[in-house]
């Protein structure tokens, strides 16, 4: 098949090496965390495993399967509370390869148009979690960092397009609790990032905003970015005083939810995010609190439109897709080619309900609960400000960056939890971030027993 002979291993055999794997390994419950490796121990291991004439199927799947997977970290664990984990159900992991073996284009309605019906089934329940009205659409693009991406330079498509004569917007405003991709964003799109400082909870006000616009000229921004759950933190922004002000003078206004946007399905915290339903657009990553698996962020805009001339790339032989009204998915962000990305996520929401997806959510939310009350009660250890969505920050008394660190390594080392230490205002801190439905209250209680 394809050209390619193996006289290792039969293509009946190579099905059965990687299907059993991949159901053993979603059989685990809980899966091993493994542990990271040196690139010394792993050429002593692994060695050279591109050769002139193969290593075999077989081979290949062996030495994957037993050096290679061990010396990474199963981000799945349930005691993996470091950075913003990945927890997928099931059905999404298995899902997973089905579309790998598709050969699906996601990029066009012409060569995959059951593929971008269903992933805009899944996009349509976001934009219903947001507020977004019936025309609001977009695209499954590879994470935040490419989302955010994609809405500031659909933000300043329309500023510039906007602009009175001889304006050029090139200004975005946030504050210093904005994910690292903005910034990342702005220096790719040469603009300046101005920033607002936030209030005493660490939030994005309108009042604060309205200030840094007047002083530096509203009309030299092209986007305003919020953000529904900071990642050190979990912060939401105040989103309703943020709409305001931008509406006030016409800016683009858009939220950044890749983590904390999840939290829009759970009734107990859906108050924290009152006025996202007057972005022009939004972010989250369902393989982050949603339960798909890499690489999965849902970026979606009030009116498609401004993002369709944006990004539609034009060429002779693209004409025949940019020349419809067909929904190209690749209209709606930096990129062209792409994988269908969120046919995953959307399998596991027509399989399981968005109900299902709701009791999820609040669990975790209830096991960050748990692990605010219980760092609370202990003498030696203290909360960092207030448990905000599912993450929660706290020191542990009388150490150093150095013991945070040791303890840290340990437990890594010992294969028991990965929760690596954060830094804030110069400190070095503990932090959880718990979005994974299957880490418990006794889990929290252990990895606190470790810090005695």
């Amino acid at each position: 098949m394809h050209g390619f002979s193996d006289d290792d291993t039969s293509l009946d055999e190579l099905e059965r090496l990687i299907l059993d794997y991949s159901a053993e390994r979603l059989r685990y419950d809980p899966p091993p965390l493994d542990r990271t490796l040196t690139p010394e121990q792993l050429r002593e291991a692994a060695g050279s495993t591109i050769t002139e004439e193969g290593l075999g199927g077989r081979a290949a799947m062996g030495l994957f399967a037993d050096v290679l997977a061990p010396a990474c970290l199963s981000v799945d664990h349930p005691r993996y509370l470091s950075f913003i984990p990945c927890a997928p159900t099931e059905a999404a992991a298995m899902f997973d390869l089905v579309v790998g073996a598709s050969s699906i284009y996601g990029g066009s309605w012409l060569e995959g148009s059951g593929a971008v019906y269903a992933e805009n089934q899944a996009l349509r329940w976001i934009c219903d979690l947001v507020g977004l009205p019936e025309g609001a659409g977009g695209v499954f693009v590879p994470g935040g960092t490419i989302g955010n991406l994609s809405a500031l330079v659909t933000a300043r498509g329309r500023a510039r397009h906007e602009a009175a004569k001889g304006v050029r917007p090139f200004r975005v405003a946030t504050t210093s609790g904005a994910h690292s991709s903005i910034a990342s964003a702005c220096e790719v799109m040469d603009a300046e990032l101005t920033p607002v400082e936030p209030d005493e909870h660490g939030r994005l006000t309108g009042p604060r905003l309205r200030e840094v616009l007047l002083a530096h000229g509203p009309e030299s921004y092209f986007a305003v970015v919020a953000t529904a759950g900071t990642t050190n933190f979990g912060i939401v922004d105040d989103l309703a005083s943020v709409a305001e002000v931008c509406r006030e003078f016409g800016i683009w206004f858009h939220v950044d939810g890749a983590y904390g946007g999840a939290g829009l399905a759970a009734p107990s915290v859906r108050h924290l995010y009152e006025g996202i339903e007057h972005c022009d657009s939004f972010i989250v990553d369902p393989h982050k609190w949603l339960f798909a698996p890499f690489d999965c962020c849902a970026l979606v805009y009030r009116e498609p439109g401004y993002a369709r001339a944006a990004h539609t790339q034009k060429a002779g032989y693209l004409d025949v897709l940019t020349d419809t009204s067909d929904w190209n998915p690749t209209d709606y962000s930096v990129g062209l080619t792409r994988r269908a990305r969120g046919l995953p996520f959307w399998f596991s929401l027509a399989t399981h309900g968005t109900r299902a997806y709701t009791s999820a959510v609040e669990r975790t939310l209830a096991v960050a609960a748990f692990a605010e009350e219980e760092i609370a009660r202990r003498d030696d250890l203290e909360l960092v400000g207030e448990r905000h969505l599912s993450v929660v920050v706290f020191r542990r008394l009388g150490w150093s960056a150095a013991d945070y660190q040791a303890w840290s390594d340990r437990i890594l080392d010992e294969e028991f939890a990965f929760v690596v230490p954060t830094t804030h205002a110069g400190e070095t801190l503990a932090r959880f971030a718990i979005v994974n439905p299957q880490t418990t209250p006794e889990d929290i209680t252990a990895i606190l027993d470790s810090m005695t």
